[in-house]
C-alpha cells in the first residue's frame, strides 16, 4: 500500500490538510492523536508517566498534564529523554497496528500518516514511500498558533526552534502543499495529489 508521510511545523495547517484527503478517501494515522490517546486518563502511558515523573504529571482527571511536560521537557533534556522512551514505543506500535488494519481492510487506495516531527525523527523517511510537507512562512505559523492557542510570540518560537528548520523540512520534501494563502487554495492542490498518489497506489 502507497504510504506517505505528511508533515509541517507547528501551525502550518496538517489537519487541514489531512482532513481534505481523507474526504478523498485517504487512510489517516495521526500520530498527534495517538500520543494524546496514551496520555488520556488510563491510557497506556499512563502507569510508566507516573513511575517515571510521579503523581504531579497528571492532572485531577489521570489524564498526564500537556502543559506540565512542556514546560518541564523544555527546561530539561533528561526528562524530554524519559518522557519520548515512554510515549515514542507506544506510539510506534500503535502505528504499526492501525497501519496493518488498514491494509487488511483494503478500502483506502493509499495511507497518509500525520507525523509532526517527521524530519527530526530520522527513522521516518524510511518507513513511507513519499513525504508531503504543509509549508507556510515561519510569521504566519507565529501568528497562526498565536491566535488558536493564546500563546505568546515567544512560546511559539520556542516550540519552532526545537522543530526543524522551514529549510530542512522543504528540503525532504517530495511533495509540498503551499499553505500560506487562504484555506480555499487548499482543494485543488490536494486533488491534483490524490490524483498522483492513487496513479502511483495503481488505485
Amino acid at each position: 500500500m502507497l504510504q506517505i508521510g505528511l508533515t509541517g511545523g507547528i501551525g502550518s495547517g496538517k489537519t487541514r490538510v489531512a482532513d481534505l484527503f481523507a474526504a478523498r478517501g485517504a487512510a489517516l494515522i495521526d500520530t498527534d492523536l495517538l500520543a494524546h490517546e496514551i496520555t488520556a486518563p488510563g491510557g497506556l502511558a499512563i502507569p510508566a508517566l507516573l513511575e517515571a515523573f510521579g503523581p504531579a504529571c497528571l492532572r485531577a482527571d489521570g489524564a498526564m498534564d500537556r502543559n506540565a511536560m512542556r514546560e518541564l521537557v523544555f527546561s530539561d533534556p533528561a526528562a524530554k529523554a524519559r518522557l519520548e522512551g515512554i510515549t515514542h514505543p507506544l506510539i510506534r506500535q500503535l502505528t504499526e497496528a492501525r497501519a496493518a488494519a488498514i491494509r487488511a481492510g483494503g478500502l483506502h487506495p493509499y495511507l497518509i500518516y500525520v507525523v509532526p516531527l517527521l524530519v527530526e525523527s530520522g527513522s521516518w523517511r524510511a518507513r513511507v514511500d513519499r513525504v508531503l510537507v504543509v509549508d507556510c512562512s515561519e510569521a504566519t505559523q507565529v501568528a497562526r498558533v498565536m491566535a488558536r492557542n493564546g500563546f505568546s510570540q515567544g512560546q511559539v518560537e520556542a516550540i519552532m526552534a526545537r522543530q526543524a528548520r522551514r529549510s530542512e523540512r522543504l528540503a525532504a520534501a517530495d511533495d509540498v502543499v503551499d499553505n500560506e494563502g487562504p484555506p480555499e487554495a487548499l482543494p485543488a492542490q490536494v486533488d491534483r495529489l490524490d490524483q498522483m498518489y492513487r496513479t502511483l497506489a495503481g488505485a
